[in-house]
């Protein structure tokens, strides 16, 4: 990727991954995340480049001995500007089998740099020496195209261990560190139990086990989103059509990590929340409406997993309209939403 030329490369892409990667048919995949890098340039107003920006400062801090506002008084009155590299991400995924978590996916920046503003706000004097070493006052939603410097430019985003997976595997090793870490926990929670105090002070001990037999049988969200999607009405349709994984598998204070946080590629205009007065038939309308314009069968119980487009409420409406015999699903839909209503999940 570091070989594309930056006018060709969103078309340049699709071909540069089926070279390093022969025999799978990637697809690609923007996401609407702005992010910004936290590398920066100095700039001369004709372009010429004197230097990245932390190490440029420090050195000016430096030559005013740390004084801050005499740095700014001095740097106001240049011309010199700063750049930063704004990008959004892409996903890229290839199927490598019939199911549902059969397929590679690789999480991407696609990155501009461009020409932020002058070195130091005119207007303001910094707050501390990270507002100049890290300045954030420059940003607008919206900078015009003669202020492009360089790219698009792509290279693979650091999601903490989740950059490239191939999925199926990576569920495997989320179910086998959930399971690595409960049954590290089996001798203590062996020993554990839950007291209770009733009428008159009288207490009741239950062996924390006993409490939750199926403590061990733990089954984790991501894999419980791939199985639904499975057993579901939306099985014909593959996952990343729809649907990019914000993965990561890291270590913090001993203790290993690893999931995903799914992310919609097509999200409904309007999130469906439960409202007082919505009737189970009402809501039923709205999912087949969500449904339609995501194009996707059972598409709105994904979303309300996500937790933000469909509320959880909404989902455990439907289900008692189901145990009432007031509304239906198909039977397989059926089944995963009443699942779910017995043991939510979410993201």
């Amino acid at each position: 990727m570091a070989g594309l030329d930056p006018a060709s490369a969103d078309a340049d892409l699709i071909p540069a991954l089926a070279a390093a990667f022969p025999g799978f048919a990637f697809g690609v995949a923007p996401i609407d995340d702005d992010y910004w890098r936290d590398t920066r340039s100095v700039l001369r107003p004709d372009g010429t480049r004197i230097g990245e920006l932390r190490p440029w400062m420090a050195a000016e801090l430096a030559k005013d001995n740390g004084d801050i506002a005499a740095v700014w008084r001095r740097l106001k009155e240049t011309d010199l500007q700063i750049t930063e590299w704004r990008g959004s991400s892409a996903f890229a995924s290839a199927p490598t089998g019939p199911g549902a978590a059969d397929y590679l996916q690789i999480a991407l920046g696609r990155e501009i740099e461009w020409r932020a503003g002058p070195i130091v706000n005119p207007d303001y004097p910094p707050w501390g020496e990270s507002e100049l070493l890290d300045p954030s006052w420059p940003r607008t939603d919206q900078l015009p195209d003669s202020d492009r410097l360089a790219g698009p430019v792509y290279r693979l985003l650091g999601r903490a261990g989740g950059a490239v997976i191939h999925v199926r595997s990576f569920l495997d090793r989320c179910g086998r560190v959930e399971r690595e870490k409960r049954e590290a926990k089996r001798p203590e929670l062996e020993r554990r139990v839950i007291r209770e105090v009733g009428p008159g002070g009288t207490t009741r001990e239950t062996p924390f086990l006993e409490a939750l037999p199926d403590y061990f049988d733990f089954v984790p969200r991501e894999l419980r989103f791939f199985q639904d999607w499975e057993e579901s009405s939306a099985r014909p349709q593959r996952v990343f059509a729809h649907w990019a994984l914000d993965a990561r598998d890291y270590t913090h204070k001993g203790e290993r990590e690893v999931g995903f946080i799914p992310r919609p590629l097509n999200p409904p205009k309007e999130r469906l929340l439960m409202t007082p007065e919505a009737s189970v038939h009402l809501l039923m309308d709205r999912i087949e409406a969500v449904d339609r314009e995501v194009g996707l069968s059972f598409g709105w119980f994904f979303l309300m997993t996500h937790g933000h487009w469909v509320d959880p409420d909404v989902g455990l409406a439907i289900a008692g309209g189901l145990k009432a015999q007031r509304v239906r699903l198909p039977d397989p839909d059926a089944r995963v939403l009443l699942r779910w209503a017995d043991r939510s999940y979410g993201f």
